[in-house]
């Protein structure tokens, strides 16, 4: 058998045969045979040639050699490279991430073909092979090209002439010899030979990581990491890449780990599996597992013995890396950060509950009748129950459902703070959320992220860490907090770190609503262990009763069936029996009947939210056909082709995961800059205004004002967002929302889910598809069950603590 392999290769390594199994007919050229329990060595390279995986694997790819002839454009920090490369008499412009390139070496470059819009035709590089210049002027042009700092085109060239071919023998090895050329101290000489040798060694790691098949990019953030020792690390343990290296998992270390002949059985490869399962349960919301269900899933990935995952599991523990606990009737396994975030909740929200003040309820009643009297605006017992709460300090939830006056109990507290002269803080957990808390309420809210600040720790920015806790706490009397269900684990352990022991905490959300995309269920567990302060609006008020949007979402809660087409109301159906006339009517909805019969803008202001990726009426698919429909390629409009989207200016456009190092800034109407800072976060909003080929950059307006310059490297965060998940939407809320209901796993139509997405909307529901659908999703009441203990921890401890007093 011949398999397509890196030139000048030779391998003779054991492989296992799993991974020959998943390899098999994928498309991807291995650079090294894997095939059953063989030892195979490759001996003939065929380029561009691959029997070994399905037709067409390679046939598109292009080799290339050839001098690098000019630096273009070059990013330090990713190590994206626009350059030339003389090969055979021609110059070809290439670009890829190629770190450290300079004029004057002879590269070796796979890839494929693709046309810029300005610059024409180009070659993307996906790997390459570097090699030293061989002619003295290829050295000299090598040593000058500002590798060396302080070595320019004479002393390049005396350094050469001197030592002709054994220069680079010489600057490497025997760099006290460079003192014989004029100008050239001892410390000159030395650090000549450093930087050299350092480029070597990062020549050698991305040589041998490529044998590895892992990209460039990858190569850099490794080698940044970890320098000389990389060799000893993939050789030995390629899983501490997992752990160290943002986007590196389980799976890239593992084809490492097999392509290193590191035994099927090692325990590092078993410890980095359980890890993986509940950091991919984590990423699906749980803070835990069950035993007998991590178990399972790591038994299933590394197609072992369970006793070999419950030994993992016990060195983990053992290594303080993972917590194992009895959860009711249940063992569970924690990674150690869940398990001491939730107690570190748990433990905060009772000890700011404990500090409540002492109010005089007759002077409080005449403030509150006051204000009524202010703002004409009568409140309900519910109302005036949660305002009363409120002004004893301390943490309080507030929660109802829409129409029920959050908002108004939220203005009336206001109100009296400031009566009261005392420092108030608003904030929620997006900037959506962020921005309607702002015109709900005429007083500034920020989103947690920006109230917290943020910091990095770590050579690639993997490390979020907050700048305000307990040692440089909010400056603040009172905190209300918006959209709480919105709040995961971990954003909810930072800010309580950053709370004061006497500043009150007012969280206000619906705990119906769909919970967070991160890991917890925080809002729901904290009323569900009944030893916190809740007060729960429930009233529907009589200007919300007129809006059948408001009142088809508390009868969907309720698990009753919505009322449908009455005149003049805001909440429509429209049946259709197949997939295809529910897309072609969306398209129509949005294209003319909805602007006309409402007069909004198709793309500011209507949105249309799905409960699926996939299919036909999923996200993807979605997005492909309303981009066509209301954003159409036209000469005027400049686009950028990623992967198998296409990007375009004016496109709605979505960040898919938290960017906490990305800079952004904000105008005002005259385009002088207002503010900046960092930070574009999972959900966020907007619109492509500038794609600019000749620097590199997709520019996005965000819906809070935010302007960022994405590098086209950066492109893998945003998706466009004409269509969006239900879950993508939380926080939000829009003019008109169309909701496609046709079918999908009973898991997704739920009555969660559907309640989440009518309340989204302000002014206009249309549903399209399926009654039977509607009502099966409204029958489904099967909660999103997340493995969470918050709740039995606050319980615990404030029976504990009480327990104490007692004894006291």
């Amino acid at each position: 058998m011949l398999v397509s392999a890196k030139m000048y290769i030779f391998a003779n390594i054991k492989f296992r045969s799993s991974l020959y199994k998943g390899l098999q007919g994928s498309g991807r050229c291995p650079e090294n045979l894997i095939f059953g329990e063989l030892d195979f060595t490759v001996r003939d390279c065929i380029p561009r040639t691959c029997l070994f995986a399905k037709e067409g694997c390679c046939l598109e790819d292009v080799v290339l050699k050839g001098e690098v002839a000019d630096i273009i454009f070059q990013n330090k920090e990713n190590g994206y490279t626009v350059f030339t490369v003389l090969s055979q008499g021609e110059e070809i412009t290439c670009v890829g991430v190629v770190p450290m390139v300079h004029s004057g070496e002879s590269l070796e470059v796979r890839g494929n073909w693709s046309n810029h819009p300005a610059y024409g035709k180009q070659l993307q590089v996906q790997f390459y092979e570097k090699f030293m210049p061989t002619s003295q002027g290829g050295m000299e042009k090598y040593l000058c090209s500002g590798l060396i700092k302080g070595l320019g085109p004479k002393t390049s060239k005396k350094i050469v002439e001197r030592f002709g071919d054994a220069a680079f023998y010489v600057i490497e090895e025997k760099p006290d010899l460079l003192t014989e050329i004029k100008g050239i101290t001892h410390e000159k000489a030395q650090r000549i030979s450093e930087i050299f040798r350092e480029q070597h060694e990062l020549r050698k790691v991305m040589m041998f990581l490529q044998g590895f098949e892992v990209s460039p990019a990858y190569t850099m953030r490794i080698y940044k990491k970890y320098k000389g020792r990389t060799f000893d690390i993939v050789k030995t343990n390629p899983y501490r890449l997992a752990d160290d290296i943002f986007g590196i998992g389980f799976k890239m270390a593992d084809k490492m780990a097999a392509n290193a002949g590191i035994a099927e059985d090692d325990p590092n490869r078993v410890k980095a599996a359980v890890k993986y399962v509940l950091n991919q349960a984590a990423s699906n919301g749980d803070c835990f597992l069950p035993k007998d269900k991590l178990i399972a899933e790591a038994v299933a990935l590394l197609e072992l013995h369970s006793l070999m995952v419950e030994n993992a599991i016990r060195e983990l523990q053992v290594e303080s890396q993972l917590w194992q606990e009895k959860m009711g009737e249940m063992d569970g396994v924690y990674l150690n950060f869940y398990y001491y975030a939730e107690m570190a909740v748990a433990k905060r929200l009772l000890e700011l509950s404990m500090v409540c003040e002492g109010t005089d309820l007759n002077t409080l009643e005449e403030q509150i009748q006051q204000v009524e009297k202010e703002t004409a605006v009568l409140l309900a017992p519910e109302q005036r129950q949660a305002v009363m709460e409120a002004m004893a300090g301390g943490a309080l939830i507030i929660t109802g459902g829409p129409g029920t006056g959050k908002t108004t109990t939220i203005n009336t507290i206001l109100r009296l703070l400031e009566k009261e002269g005392k420092e108030v803080v608003l904030a929620a957990p997006t900037g959506r959320a962020a921005k309607r808390m702002t015109e709900a309420t005429g007083v500034e809210a920020k989103t947690i992220h920006r109230l917290l600040g943020t910091t990095f720790v770590s050579d690639d920015n993997r490390r979020q860490v907050f700048d305000k806790n307990e040692d440089d706490p909010i400056e603040a009397d009172v905190i209300i907090i918006d959209e709480t269900s919105m709040v995961d684990l971990h954003l909810m352990h930072a800010l309580l770190r950053a709370v004061q022991n006497e500043t009150a905490v007012i969280f206000v959300g619906d705990m119906d609503q769909l919970p967070s995309v991160g890991a917890g269920n925080v809002l729901k567990d904290m009323i569900r262990s009944e030893r916190l302060r809740v007060v729960r609006l429930r009233h529907v008020f009589r200007q919300a009763q007129e809006s059948a949007i408001i009142m088809n979402a508390h009868r969907i809660n309720q698990g009753e069936e919505p009322v449908l087409n009455e005149n003049g109301t805001d909440f429509f159906f429209m049946r259709r029996a197949y997939g295809q006339e529910v897309l072609t009517t969306i398209q129509e909805l949005v294209k003319s009947r909805l602007p006309k019969y409402t007069g909004h803008d198709a793309l500011a202001e209507m949105q249309i939210l799905t409960p699926m990726r996939k299919g036909i009426l999923g996200v993807q698919s979605l997005n492909q056909v309303l981009q066509e429909t209301l954003n159409p390629p036209s000469h005027k409009k400049k686009e950028k082709q990623f992967r198998q989207a296409t990007f375009r200016e004016g496109d709605k456009v979505m960040q898919i995961k938290n960017n906490y190092n990305i800079v952004w800034r904000s105008f005002n109407k005259a385009g002088k800059r207002t503010d900046e800072g960092l930070g574009i976060y999972n959900g966020d909003a907007g619109r492509i205004i500038k794609i600019d080929e000749e620097n590199e950059i997709l520019q996005v307006l965000f819906d809070d004002g935010k302007v960022v310059d994405y590098d086209f490297t950066q492109l893998e965060e945003l998706e466009l967002a004409y269509a969006i998940t239900i879950h993508k939407s939380q926080g939000s809320e829009y003019p008109v929302v169309i909701l496609p209901v046709y079918s999908g796993p009973p898991m997704l139509m739920t009555r969660n889910l559907l309640y989440t997405a009518v309340t989204r909307a302000k002014e206009l529901v249309v549903l399209v598809g399926l009654r039977e659908t509607v009502n099966g999703m409204i029958a489904n009441n099967r909660e999103i069950g997340r493995y969470t203990g918050l709740a039995e921890r606050i319980r615990n401890l404030y029976d504990f603590m009480h327990e104490q007093e007692v004894q006291q």
